[in-house]
């Protein structure tokens, strides 16, 4: 019967709250498709206009998720709110974020006494975002930093947000198949991945997080908890050190400058295969869902758009993005990654904002060849949704359209040329 009332609930939406008109995206949020839940009966704001339902505390803020997480939330119609929001981030605001909704705090909670000194004074966080991570030489390291911050952060906010209600933990694919450093050369779970799958036995900093987070929420009663794993994420942050669209998009930036046809730099297996991607709004609205619906606290969740796709198919959408006619791959051909295309393009870079009076940026900030490579280098990893839907998320999209819909961010925002 639940399924049922999903699906008329989901028709209803449909026909009343046509999806945003956005030009390459259709963004159906899935509070439209929700059952008659809590997460569906928004509660009303106590003390009148003005005030807040719940408080926000997104760490990792001008991250791939942080940004759509800091966009949803202060919007009206967001499940849980009226919302206010912070927002923690290690550099500078940067000025694609300033005209955001959000307090910013610059904040290094790799330093404890920093945490504690600049998030003092927010004691009225109901709800923790953690969506940010750093990257080390390897997976020891990761484990260590990574471990480190979270518990910085934790231990900073939790013993001064008296109403704090639920901790929001994103991690990734990477549960189920390892670090980096192993991918396609270790023995992981066979998919499609569900939640229930055991730890691998090898160093994994999601492992360390899901525990620092597990010692410290215990500490303070009434609090729950949710952990998010996404696949590679379609979506915006030129500060992202994994995001595809940015690199993707940089790259075809170079290659239509010089003239140069757009070549896949991955595998022909990578090329072929079927695959699957996250939309950075997708996984902020799961994040949401899971902080108001009583039966997705204290659980793991996968989360896709729910389709699949090809490389193939895709990089054709790249090419017309950019107006490049010659693409493809190379058949018989030795590979070359993006790291080694790219490794003089630095001047070249330089050239095109220059030219297209881009936001200034540095190759080397906007490019990440390394995680496209890695990303490129076999088959997909495919994860399983059930679980998700079984609780009651119905959110999806369409990959091919929420592919270019991430490149006209990128556009709109003068980090690519149009």
């Amino acid at each position: 019967m639940r399924l049922h009332t999903n699906y008329y609930c989901y028709l209803l939406a449909f026909i009343i709250f046509k999806p945003h008109s956005l030009s390459f995206q259709n963004k159906m949020s899935w509070w439209w498709a929700s059952d008659l839940s809590a997460a569906w009966k928004k509660p009303e704001a106590p003390g009148g206009e003005g005030s807040y339902q719940s408080v926000a505390l997104i760490v990792g803020v001008t991250g791939i998720v942080g940004n759509s997480l800091a966009e949803i939330l202060p919007s009206p119609d967001t499940p849980g709110g009226p919302w206010k929001v912070y927002g923690v981030a290690r550099r500078p605001r940067p000025n694609w974020h300033e005209n955001c909704p959000v307090e910013y705090i610059q904040c290094d909670i790799s330093d404890l006494a920093q945490a504690k000194s600049k998030l003092s004074q927010l004691t009225d966080v109901t709800h923790i975002f953690y969506v940010t991570w750093a990257s080390r030489s390897n997976e020891a390291e990761n484990c260590k930093i990574n471990g480190l911050m979270f518990r910085n952060l934790l231990q900073a906010v939790v013993p001064i947000a008296t109403n704090l209600r639920h901790v929001c933990l994103q991690t990734g694919t990477k549960n189920y198949i390892g670090p980096f450093e192993s991918f396609y050369n270790f023995e992981s779970h066979e998919p499609p991945y569900s939640e229930d799958l055991p730890r691998l036995k090898v160093d994994n900093f999601y492992y360390t997080l899901e525990d620092v987070m597990f010692e410290e929420v215990a500490k303070k009663e009434g609090v729950t908890w949710s952990v998010h794993r996404p696949d590679i994420i379609f979506g915006f942050s030129p500060y992202s050190l994994m995001n595809i669209i940015v690199t993707l998009s940089v790259y075809a930036a170079i290659c239509k400058h010089e003239g140069a046809p757009l070549m896949f730099p991955g595998t022909k297996e990578a090329w072929n295969c079927y695959s699957i991607a996250s939309d950075a709004d997708l996984v902020a609205e799961q994040e949401i869902w899971a902080c108001v619906e009583p039966n997705a606290q204290n659980q793991a969740f996968n989360i896709h758009n729910g389709d699949y796709f090809k490389w193939k198919h895709l990089w054709k959408v790249l090419a017309a993005q950019f107006g490049i006619e010659k693409y493809g791959f190379e058949e018989g051909g030795e590979r070359v990654t993006l790291a080694e295309r790219m490794k003089d393009k630095g001047p070249v870079w330089e050239e095109i904002v220059k030219k297209n009076q881009l936001s200034p940026t540095k190759l080397e900030q906007v490019g990440g060849w390394w995680y496209v490579d890695t990303m490129l280098s076999g088959d997909a990893f495919i994860s399983c949704m059930n679980k998700s839907k079984e609780h009651g998320f119905l959110g999806f999209r369409n990959s091919t359209k929420t592919f270019a819909y991430w490149i006209g961010k990128m556009r709109s925002q003068k980090i690519v040329p149009s």
